[in-house]
């Protein structure tokens, strides 16, 4: 499984962005991608890496951080194997670049988006957003 993660680009205060991480490189012997959920993190110069949101394998849950809960949402089309951020409201702060991950679903949302490190199997290349004031 590969994630392909894209959409950044620069934007001004206000603006909107939507990212999209698309999954390929599937086999018979990988799990289906609706068993997996997935995430966006970002990090942005200087900082550690953060999470951003993350939809359940179903797409019936979502999580996202206090610091785009409102402006962001999270989607996903399991039949196109692909997820998406729409990022709206955009401020200098939500500068960085964003990774999408994929985990098998196999916990609580917060807890699968809250710890990357150990939930998250699979990470693509990024994407960098940049916001300007």
């Amino acid at each position: 499984l590969q994630l392909v993660d894209s959409g950044g680009g620069l934007v001004e205060t206000g603006g909107s962005l939507r990212l999209s991480c698309a999954a390929t490189g599937l086999t018979l012997d990988d799990y289906p991608i609706d068993d997996y959920a997935i995430g966006w993190f970002r990090q942005a110069p200087g900082k550690e890496r953060e999470e951003v949101s993350c939809i359940s394998s179903t797409g019936g849950s979502t999580y996202f951080s206090d610091s785009v809960k409102g402006r962001f949402s999270i989607s996903r089309d399991n039949a196109e194997k692909t997820a998406y951020l729409q990022m709206n409201s955009l401020r200098p702060e939500d500068t960085g670049v964003y990774y999408c991950a994929a985990g098998i679903d196999y916990a609580q949302l917060h807890r699968l988006c809250t710890m990357p490190t150990v939930s998250m199997d699979y990470w693509g290349n990024g994407t960098r957003v940049t916001v300007s004031s």
